[in-house]
C-alpha cells in the first residue's frame, strides 16, 4: 500500500501551502515549485523561494513532480498529485447526506474548505492528467466545486475530472455552469443500486433518494454530460439486477458506461460485510445476465473491483484494472497467475477468510 502522506519537518505556516517538488531547477516554473538541494539517506531538503522544506522519504521514493499540501501545525503533508500515477483523487469533503450500507468513507459532520488549494494543485499537475474528485458528497459544496472547476478548465484545458457524486443535488440551473466548464471535461460517477425505489433508498439510507436521483440524472442528460452509472453488487440488490438492466436501457441509455462493482471491505462496508457481500466467484449468473442484456442493446458495461479469477473467462474482458494503485494488493497465489499484470487485484483491506470462496491462479 502506498502512503499518501509524507513526513515533513513542521513549517511555520499560517495558511495551507501547496508545493510542487522538483529534482532540478530547470523544471521549476512556478513560485510553488520547491527544488531539491540536498539528499542525505531518507532526508530530502528542498529550497522553496529561499526557505527550507524537509521531507523524510519512505523507501527511497522519487517525488519529482509530485504536488503536496502542507497544513499549519502538521508534521506530514498530503500527496495530492503523484506525477507517476494515474490514480490521483482530491477528497474535497467528508460530509454526506446519505448513509450507504457499503460506504468506504463514512461521513463526518465537519468540513474544511480547501477548494482553492485543490485548484492550485490541479494547475500544477502533469500534462493530460485525470483528477478524481470524491467525498463525502462534493455537491454539498456545489458553488465552490464549480468555481474550482472553472478556474482549472480555463487555465489547463488538458486536465480532466472524474467526479463521484450521489446525484442528489443537480438542478436545471446548473446546466449553464456545466456547459461553461465543458461537458467533455468531466465524467460524473453516479450510483444507482436498484430499479426499485424502496431498495435503492434502503441501501443509501435516505428516504426519497431514488426519486431525487432521477431528477439529477435528467439534468445530467439535458446537459449532455458524460455519466458513469455505478452499481455496487450486494445481496440486497442481486435479485433485481436484471430489472435494473432493463431500467438502464429504457430510461438511461445516454450513459457513457454502466459499472457493476464489487464491495470494498472498509468503513461501513466492513461493518456490513457479512450481510451485504455477494460472492460472485461462486454464482456469477445474475451478473452475466445483466451484462448480456445490455451489451446486446448497445450499453457499455464494465466490472470494477473484480479480481479476474472471480469472473468466468467469457466475461474477463469486461473487468479492467480499476483499484487505485495506492490501495491495491495481491494474494499469495497471485504470484502463480499468468494474468496478474492485467488484473486489478484486491483492496488492501480485503480479507480472504471472509471474501471470495472460489479463487485461484489463471
Amino acid at each position: 500500500m502506498i502512503n499518501l502522506r509524507v513526513p515533513i519537518d513542521q513549517l511555520p505556516l499560517a495558511e495551507p501551502l501547496v508545493v510542487r517538488l522538483c529534482n532540478s531547477a530547470t523544471n521549476a516554473t512556478s513560485e510553488n515549485d520547491a527544488v531539491l538541494i540536498d539528499r542525505s539517506s531518507d532526508r530530502l531538503e528542498y529550497d522553496l523561494n529561499g526557505f527550507s522544506l524537509v521531507l523524510h522519504s519512505q523507501g527511497g521514493e522519487d517525488y519529482d513532480g509530485d504536488v503536496l499540501l502542507a497544513l499549519p501545525g502538521q508534521t506530514s503533508a498530503h500527496r495530492l498529485i503523484r506525477a507517476s500515477s494515474q490514480h490521483n483523487t482530491f477528497l474535497v469533503t467528508e460530509q454526506c447526506d446519505q448513509l450507504c450500507v457499503m460506504c468506504s468513507q463514512p461521513p463526518k459532520k465537519q468540513h474544511t474548505d480547501l477548494f482553492s488549494q485543490f485548484a492550485e494543485a490541479a494547475l500544477l499537475s502533469p500534462k493530460g492528467v485525470v483528477i478524481g474528485i470524491s467525498g463525502g458528497e462534493p455537491l454539498l459544496h456545489k458553488s465552490r466545486l464549480f468555481d474550482m472547476l472553472r478556474v482549472v478548465s480555463r487555465a489547463r484545458p488538458d486536465v480532466t475530472f472524474h467526479i463521484l457524486t450521489n446525484g442528489q443535488h443537480f438542478e436545471p440551473s446548473d446546466i449553464q455552469a456545466m456547459l461553461e466548464i465543458g461537458t467533455g471535461r468531466i465524467l460524473w460517477g453516479v450510483p444507482l443500486y436498484s430499479a426499485d425505489p424502496a431498495t435503492h433508498d434502503e441501501i443509501v439510507g435516505k428516504s426519497g433518494a431514488f426519486r431525487q436521483l432521477e431528477k439529477g440524472l435528467s439534468v445530467l442528460m439535458a446537459a449532455g454530460a458524460s455519466v458513469e452509472l455505478r452499481t455496487v453488487v450486494m445481496r440486497q440488490n442481486i435479485s433485481g439486477l436484471a430489472d435494473l438492466a432493463d431500467f438502464v436501457f429504457t430510461r438511461l441509455s445516454f450513459i457513457h458506461v454502466w459499472a457493476l462493482m464489487q464491495m470494498e471491505r472498509i468503513g461501513y462496508g466492513r461493518m456490513n460485510w457479512q450481510k451485504s457481500f455477494y460472492d460472485s466467484s461462486t454464482d456469477f449468473a445474475p451478473i452475466a445476465s445483466a451484462i448480456d442484456l445490455n451489451v446486446a442493446r448497445g450499453i457499455r458495461v464494465s466490472l470494477y473491483n473484480f479480481p479476474l479469477c472471480s469472473v468466468p473467462s467469457a466475461y474477463r474482458s469486461y473487468a479492467p484494472s480499476t483499484i487505485s494503485d495506492w490501495k491495491r494488493k495481491y494474494l499469495d497465489f497471485c504470484s502463480q497467475c499468468d494474468r496478474r499484470a492485467a488484473c486489478g487485484g484486491f483492496f488492501e483491506w480485503y480479507s480472504h477468510n471472509e471474501g471470495f470462496s472460489a479463487l485461484g491462479p489463471i
